[in-house]
């Protein structure tokens, strides 16, 4: 099942609480919250306090996209304000293994994400400790960038090694995802698709724009 999965990064920051609830009534089961410290990224954004709105107002999944440095100083605030899935860089945990078990210590899902520069061979030795793997298909930092289609390798290289070890581990793609990209990057073997600018838009409503991403991966399917 392909899972869409807004971001909220680019929704109106005036009316959060609607815009996730409008998420949330358009039959989307997630949305991803994107932290950023200004140090990883040239960008600042959502804290703990955010998380913990959020979570007053929706029934769906949190997913919290940790764009920080040292995270592990983080996690457990993210996890106590109600995150459901806390996501690292594996480009800021020198001691991966070690984040991601202490992740699942605090009782929610650990996920583990690569910038466009970094190989699959970086965390091809924690998969067994995720429940999500999501390749990053622009540099992380700011919303609306264009999708890296260099990328497509590297979904392909990551559902061949866990098909190889009978793993069932969902494949997540960040960035640049709208109605054209969405089939490209599912035939690649993504199953949760993040998507901002394209769900969060004046141009339609959020269930009308969920509705168009489905339509074009079973229009190529």
């Amino acid at each position: 099942m392909i899972i869409i999965e807004p971001s909220i990064l680019s929704a109106d920051f005036n009316r959060l609480g609607d815009q996730a609830r409008e998420a949330e009534a358009a039959g989307v089961k997630a949305i991803q919250i994107d932290v950023m410290d200004g140090r990883f990224v040239p960008n600042i954004t959502f804290g703990p306090g955010v998380v913990q709105a959020l979570r007053t107002v929706v029934q769906m999944k949190l997913d919290v996209h940790l764009m920080i440095v040292e995270p592990e100083r983080y996690m457990e605030a993210f996890a106590h304000a109600g995150a459901d899935r806390l996501i690292v860089h594996q480009e800021t945990c020198p001691h991966l293994h070690r984040t991601l078990q202490s992740i699942r210590d605090l009782g929610v899902e650990a996920g583990v994400t690569i910038n466009p520069g970094t190989p699959v061979s970086a965390i091809a030795e924690v998969f067994d400790l995720v429940d999500l793997i999501q390749v990053m298909t622009v540099n992380p930092g700011f919303g609306g960038q264009a999708f890296l289609h260099s990328q497509l390798t590297k979904i392909r290289e990551i559902a061949e090694l866990l098909s190889r070890q009978e793993r069932q581990v969902p494949i997540a793609v960040d960035g640049g995802i709208d109605a054209t990209t969405a089939p490209l990057v599912v035939e690649a073997g993504a199953t949760v698709l993040i998507a901002g600018s394209s769900v969060y838009n004046a141009t339609a409503s959020v269930k009308e724009n969920v509705t168009s991403i489905l339509a074009s991966i079973e229009s190529t399917a």
